[in-house]
Protein backbone atom coordinates (compact mmCIF):
# COMPACT_ATOMS: atom_id res chain seq x y z
CA UNK A 1 0.00 0.00 0.00
CA UNK A 2 0.88 3.31 -1.02
CA UNK A 3 2.34 5.65 2.03
CA UNK A 4 0.42 8.46 3.21
CA UNK A 5 1.40 11.40 2.28
CA UNK A 6 1.58 13.79 5.39
CA UNK A 7 1.96 18.10 4.92
CA UNK A 8 3.46 20.02 7.93
CA UNK A 9 2.22 23.38 6.55
CA UNK A 10 4.76 26.34 8.31
CA UNK A 11 4.97 30.27 7.95
CA UNK A 12 7.21 32.88 9.01
CA UNK A 13 7.58 32.04 12.98
CA UNK A 14 6.58 28.65 13.02
CA UNK A 15 9.18 26.31 15.13
CA UNK A 16 7.97 23.15 15.70
CA UNK A 17 7.99 21.98 12.05
CA UNK A 18 11.11 19.64 12.46
CA UNK A 19 9.67 17.76 15.55
CA UNK A 20 6.32 17.59 14.46
CA UNK A 21 8.70 15.83 10.97
CA UNK A 22 10.41 13.20 13.30
CA UNK A 23 7.24 11.99 15.09
CA UNK A 24 6.13 10.75 11.48
CA UNK A 25 9.94 9.57 10.39
CA UNK A 26 9.62 7.42 13.67
CA UNK A 27 6.58 5.77 11.81
CA UNK A 28 8.12 4.75 8.71
CA UNK A 29 6.54 7.89 6.95
CA UNK A 30 8.25 11.06 5.45
CA UNK A 31 6.67 14.31 6.16
CA UNK A 32 6.89 17.08 3.68
CA UNK A 33 7.52 20.77 5.69
CA UNK A 34 5.98 23.20 3.09
CA UNK A 35 5.84 27.25 3.20
CA UNK A 36 2.27 28.47 3.08
CA UNK A 37 3.30 30.36 0.29
CA UNK A 38 3.21 27.59 -2.02
CA UNK A 39 -0.16 27.36 -1.51
CA UNK A 40 -1.24 31.00 -1.59
CA UNK A 41 1.09 31.11 -4.98
CA UNK A 42 -0.99 28.20 -6.71
CA UNK A 43 2.48 26.09 -6.86
CA UNK A 44 0.86 23.38 -4.32
CA UNK A 45 -2.81 22.56 -3.01
CA UNK A 46 -3.54 20.50 0.23
CA UNK A 47 -5.76 18.04 -1.75
CA UNK A 48 -2.37 16.42 -2.72
CA UNK A 49 -1.89 14.91 0.57
CA UNK A 50 -3.58 12.81 3.27
CA UNK A 51 -2.99 14.25 6.42
CA UNK A 52 -2.74 17.85 7.64
CA UNK A 53 -0.72 18.93 10.64
CA UNK A 54 -0.61 22.76 11.38
CA UNK A 55 2.47 23.00 14.26
CA UNK A 56 3.58 24.88 16.54
CA UNK A 57 5.62 28.55 17.14
CA UNK A 58 4.66 31.91 16.65
CA UNK A 59 3.64 32.29 13.30
CA UNK A 60 4.14 35.74 11.88
CA UNK A 61 5.53 36.71 15.05
CA UNK A 62 1.54 36.15 16.76
CA UNK A 63 1.12 40.09 16.00
CA UNK A 64 -2.45 40.89 16.00
CA UNK A 65 -3.60 38.10 17.67
CA UNK A 66 -1.71 33.92 18.03
CA UNK A 67 -2.39 32.79 14.83
CA UNK A 68 -4.58 34.97 13.24
CA UNK A 69 -2.60 36.23 10.36
CA UNK A 70 -2.28 32.41 8.93
CA UNK A 71 -5.29 31.75 9.52
CA UNK A 72 -6.80 34.34 7.59
CA UNK A 73 -4.76 33.56 4.68
CA UNK A 74 -5.74 29.65 5.04
CA UNK A 75 -9.49 31.47 4.78
CA UNK A 76 -8.41 32.85 1.22
CA UNK A 77 -7.68 29.01 0.43
CA UNK A 78 -10.51 26.84 -0.89
CA UNK A 79 -9.01 23.74 -0.83
CA UNK A 80 -8.01 24.39 2.90
CA UNK A 81 -11.75 23.96 3.47
CA UNK A 82 -12.42 20.96 0.80
CA UNK A 83 -8.95 19.29 2.47
CA UNK A 84 -11.16 19.45 6.14
CA UNK A 85 -14.69 18.57 5.00
CA UNK A 86 -12.65 15.67 2.91
CA UNK A 87 -12.71 13.82 6.40
CA UNK A 88 -9.13 14.06 6.14
CA UNK A 89 -6.90 14.02 9.28
CA UNK A 90 -6.17 17.35 10.30
CA UNK A 91 -4.09 18.90 14.01
CA UNK A 92 -3.50 21.73 14.64
CA UNK A 93 -0.66 22.36 17.87
CA UNK A 94 -0.19 25.26 19.73
CA UNK A 95 -0.01 27.47 17.41
CA UNK A 96 -1.94 25.40 14.83
CA UNK A 97 -4.79 25.48 17.41
CA UNK A 98 -5.02 29.01 17.36
CA UNK A 99 -5.35 28.65 13.78
CA UNK A 100 -7.89 26.42 13.38
CA UNK A 101 -9.70 28.52 16.17
CA UNK A 102 -9.18 31.99 13.83
CA UNK A 103 -10.23 29.92 10.68
CA UNK A 104 -13.69 29.20 12.49
CA UNK A 105 -13.00 25.75 11.60
CA UNK A 106 -12.78 24.77 15.61
CA UNK A 107 -15.17 24.97 16.78
CA UNK A 108 -18.07 24.65 14.07
CA UNK A 109 -20.29 27.26 14.17
CA UNK A 110 -22.87 28.42 11.58
CA UNK A 111 -20.71 29.97 8.17
CA UNK A 112 -17.47 29.35 9.53
CA UNK A 113 -18.28 32.22 11.66
CA UNK A 114 -15.23 32.36 14.36
CA UNK A 115 -17.37 31.36 17.45
CA UNK A 116 -14.03 31.04 20.07
CA UNK A 117 -10.49 32.09 20.82
CA UNK A 118 -7.35 31.38 22.77
CA UNK A 119 -6.51 34.70 24.97
CA UNK A 120 -4.18 35.00 27.13
CA UNK A 121 -3.06 32.93 30.33
CA UNK A 122 -4.47 34.22 33.26
CA UNK A 123 -1.15 33.71 35.15
CA UNK A 124 0.09 36.82 32.72
CA UNK A 125 3.11 35.06 31.70
CA UNK A 126 4.36 32.38 28.92
CA UNK A 127 3.99 29.04 31.06
CA UNK A 128 6.00 25.98 30.08
CA UNK A 129 5.65 22.72 31.69
CA UNK A 130 4.54 19.45 31.83
CA UNK A 131 0.94 19.02 32.51
CA UNK A 132 -1.57 15.85 33.37
CA UNK A 133 -4.36 15.83 30.60
CA UNK A 134 -7.81 14.11 30.49
CA UNK A 135 -8.82 11.95 27.23
CA UNK A 136 -12.03 11.75 27.06
CA UNK A 137 -13.11 8.62 25.80
CA UNK A 138 -16.42 9.52 24.55
CA UNK A 139 -15.10 11.73 21.74
CA UNK A 140 -14.91 10.72 18.32
CA UNK A 141 -11.19 12.19 17.92
CA UNK A 142 -9.65 9.74 15.78
CA UNK A 143 -5.92 11.21 17.16
CA UNK A 144 -7.21 10.01 20.91
CA UNK A 145 -8.33 6.75 19.98
CA UNK A 146 -6.60 4.24 22.31
CA UNK A 147 -4.79 6.48 24.61
CA UNK A 148 -5.00 5.73 28.27
CA UNK A 149 -7.19 7.83 30.11
CA UNK A 150 -5.24 10.56 31.84
CA UNK A 151 -1.84 11.08 29.90
CA UNK A 152 0.96 13.52 30.22
CA UNK A 153 2.47 16.21 27.74
CA UNK A 154 4.68 19.44 27.85
CA UNK A 155 3.08 23.11 27.18
CA UNK A 156 4.49 26.28 26.00
CA UNK A 157 2.53 28.97 25.49
CA UNK A 158 1.15 32.46 26.42
CA UNK A 159 -2.09 32.55 25.20
CA UNK A 160 -3.59 29.47 25.82
CA UNK A 161 -7.07 30.21 27.63
CA UNK A 162 -9.76 29.30 25.24
CA UNK A 163 -13.33 30.91 25.86
CA UNK A 164 -16.21 30.91 23.70
CA UNK A 165 -18.27 33.79 22.76
CA UNK A 166 -21.83 32.32 24.68
CA UNK A 167 -22.93 29.83 26.31
CA UNK A 168 -24.96 28.42 23.75
CA UNK A 169 -21.28 27.55 21.70
CA UNK A 170 -20.07 25.67 24.88
CA UNK A 171 -23.44 23.97 25.23
CA UNK A 172 -23.26 22.63 21.05
CA UNK A 173 -19.77 21.30 21.78
CA UNK A 174 -20.44 19.14 24.79
CA UNK A 175 -23.74 17.59 22.62
CA UNK A 176 -21.82 16.61 20.06
CA UNK A 177 -18.55 15.47 22.28
CA UNK A 178 -16.26 17.69 20.60
CA UNK A 179 -14.22 18.33 24.30
CA UNK A 180 -11.57 16.19 23.47
CA UNK A 181 -9.08 16.75 26.13
CA UNK A 182 -9.22 18.51 29.29
CA UNK A 183 -6.31 19.78 31.56
CA UNK A 184 -6.38 17.37 34.99
CA UNK A 185 -5.60 18.24 38.58
CA UNK A 186 -4.54 21.75 37.13
CA UNK A 187 -5.62 24.65 34.88
CA UNK A 188 -2.35 26.18 33.13
CA UNK A 189 -4.23 29.18 31.20
CA UNK A 190 -7.79 29.53 32.73
CA UNK A 191 -9.27 27.72 29.60
CA UNK A 192 -13.32 27.40 30.57
CA UNK A 193 -14.12 23.82 31.48
CA UNK A 194 -10.22 23.05 31.35
CA UNK A 195 -10.27 22.63 27.86
CA UNK A 196 -7.03 21.82 26.56
CA UNK A 197 -8.37 20.18 23.34
CA UNK A 198 -11.33 19.80 20.91
CA UNK A 199 -12.42 17.85 17.83
CA UNK A 200 -15.08 18.65 14.83
CA UNK A 201 -17.84 16.45 15.26
CA UNK A 202 -16.40 14.13 12.82
CA UNK A 203 -13.73 13.59 14.77
CA UNK A 204 -11.35 13.95 12.27
CA UNK A 205 -10.04 17.39 13.03
CA UNK A 206 -8.25 18.02 16.42
CA UNK A 207 -6.53 21.45 17.92
CA UNK A 208 -4.72 21.14 21.28
CA UNK A 209 -2.62 23.09 23.10
CA UNK A 210 -0.14 20.55 24.36
CA UNK A 211 2.51 19.44 22.23
CA UNK A 212 2.55 15.75 21.82
CA UNK A 213 5.78 16.37 19.28
CA UNK A 214 7.93 16.72 22.27
CA UNK A 215 7.09 13.43 23.99
CA UNK A 216 8.36 10.67 20.83
CA UNK A 217 10.83 8.84 23.25
CA UNK A 218 10.73 8.02 26.80
CA UNK A 219 13.77 10.29 27.12
CA UNK A 220 11.61 13.40 26.05
CA UNK A 221 9.92 13.15 29.84
CA UNK A 222 11.69 14.72 33.04
CA UNK A 223 11.64 11.45 34.73
CA UNK A 224 13.24 9.60 31.38
CA UNK A 225 10.44 6.83 31.89
CA UNK A 226 7.08 6.57 30.83
CA UNK A 227 5.07 5.49 27.17
CA UNK A 228 6.12 8.47 24.39
CA UNK A 229 2.31 8.83 24.00
CA UNK A 230 2.88 11.60 22.02
CA UNK A 231 3.47 9.52 18.51
CA UNK A 232 0.27 8.02 19.12
CA UNK A 233 -1.41 11.10 18.16
CA UNK A 234 0.50 10.86 14.84
CA UNK A 235 0.16 6.81 14.96
CA UNK A 236 -3.83 7.10 14.78
CA UNK A 237 -3.67 9.88 12.14
CA UNK A 238 -1.79 7.14 9.85
CA UNK A 239 -3.47 4.37 10.80
CA UNK A 240 -6.80 6.01 9.96
CA UNK A 241 -5.63 6.80 6.45
CA UNK A 242 -4.50 3.42 5.75
CA UNK A 243 -7.88 1.92 6.98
Amino acid sequence: MKKPKVLILRAAGTNCDAETALAFSLLGVGAERVHVNEFLKGRDSFLQYDVLVLPGGFSYGDDVGAGKILANELRSLPDFKVFVDSDRPVIGICNGFQVLVKTGFLPESEGGRQAATLTFNDSGKFEARWVKLKINRDSPCLFTQGLPEVIELPIAHGEGKFVVESEGVLRGMKEKRQVAIQYEGGNPNGSVEDIAGITNAKGNCLGLMPHPERFLTSWHHPSRKGDPVGLEFFRNALDYVKS
